[in-house]
């Protein structure tokens, strides 16, 4: 039987990573079932070693990286693409195992599909000035237009790609374990363990602390909602002065820990005005939970009347009314519309499908009938 062989390299790979690791995982676990597939993925380790399709390619740990690795060598990298020979490569980051992609693509003669996960020009600015800007979006536009199509996470990182004249640019939202993040999740002794009573509105804020997250926005609201109402923020580097209607658990928790803190919850609370997809918006959702959000990045595409309530960016005020409105409406009639709404449009296995007609596009008479299933 014919099989076509996929393989996707990224640096993005790393033990508390977030939405890149979540769809690498979910990718390889359903393609390793599809018939007619064969899956390799290519990430980071301390030395090399290969188990079950995963290859460990040696790379330097990042100093204060929690975990992640930079590779500096593109030769170990390209050999083991053509030591693969994959009919098709696609890149989950901008650094440099995108570059040995390339690279394996004039020895393999092989389609490269990028996926534009992060938002390079943002991140570097944020972290060096605007002074850089010009030229890291000058290296994406260069680097983006090698590839054979590109995939990005929302509209809004798609407009970006294309205003840099990036062509074959496609949206190709991510997905949600509807099986973790479900409302059966919920932990009734939650409340009690927080020391809060039932008739307080229970949010929640789950991922990074990092800065465009925002989080001084969501404890400036915290502080004009008062008593009622009580957020949990979880993940790791959280802030550690809070307001007393605040409880931090500062560290990273695994896909289940997450999902049985969400479903507890009564909403979630996100101030992030830069998120190039928002994840832990679908896991919010799927677990059976409204969101409060702010309108901007590609949450204006995530959070729709059936999953929650958008408020203006950067406005602990605007924030702090959204959710009184949430729940002076029936905030638990719209988290099952939430649930019912990634269901329909989130679920891996449709995501994964819609994956398989990009590359059925790019690979035409290669592909097999077999890989269509």
């Amino acid at each position: 039987m014919f099989i076509v062989h996929i393989a996707d390299i990224t640096m993005f790979y790393a033990p508390a990573s977030g939405g890149v690791r979540t769809y690498l995982d979910a990718k390889h676990r359903r393609l390793g079932i599809k018939p007619g597939i064969r899956h390799s993925l290519l990430i980071p380790g301390s030395s090399f070693s290969e188990h079950d399709g995963i290859f460990k390619v040696p790379a330097p740990a990042l100093p204060f990286g929690k975990g992640y690795r930079f590779p500096l060598r593109l030769a170990p990298w390209r050999n083991v693409l053509q030591d693969l020979q994959p009919d098709l490569i696609e890149v989950g980051d901008p650094y440099l195992t995108a570059w040995a992609a390339l690279d394996a693509r004039r020895q393999l003669d092989v389609p490269v599909i990028g996926f534009y996960h992060s938002d390079l020009p943002l991140l570097v600015s944020n972290r060096m000035g605007n002074w850089v800007t010009n030229n890291v979006e000058a290296y994406v536009s260069k680097l983006y237009g090698n590839f054979d199509r590109v995939l990005a996470p929302s509209r809004v990182m798609a407009n970006k790609l294309t205003g840099l004249g990036v062509r074959n640019v496609f949206v190709q939202p991510l997905g949600v374990d509807l099986q973790t993040f479900n409302p059966g999740a919920r932990d009734p002794g939650l409340r009690a363990a927080l020391g809060i009573d039932e008739n307080t509105h229970l949010l929640i804020f789950a991922g990074r602390g990092s800065k465009e997250k925002n989080l001084p926005v969501l404890l400036d609201c915290m502080k004009r909602l008062g008593r009622r109402f009580h957020l949990l923020l979880v993940g790791s580097s959280m802030p550690g002065a809070v307001p007393p209607n605040v409880t931090v658990i500062d560290q990273f928790c695994c896909a289940a820990q997450v999902a049985r803190l969400m479903a507890s919850a009564d909403a979630l609370l996100h101030a992030g005005d830069q998120e190039t997809f928002g994840l832990v918006i679908l896991e919010a959702m799927a677990c059976g939970i409204p969101v409060v959000a702010v309108a901007a990045g590609a949450f204006e595409e995530l959070v729709t009347e059936e999953g929650g309530l958008l408020c203006a960016p950067n406005n602990p005020l605007a924030m702090a009314n959204a959710v009184r409105e949430l729940f002076n409406s029936d905030s638990v009639a719209l988290g099952r519309l939430a649930r019912k709404h990634v269901e329909r449009f989130y679920a891996w296995d449709s995501v994964v499908n819609s994956l398989l007609g990009h590359y059925h596009a790019v690979l035409g008479a290669q592909w097999p009938q077999t890989a269509n299933g």
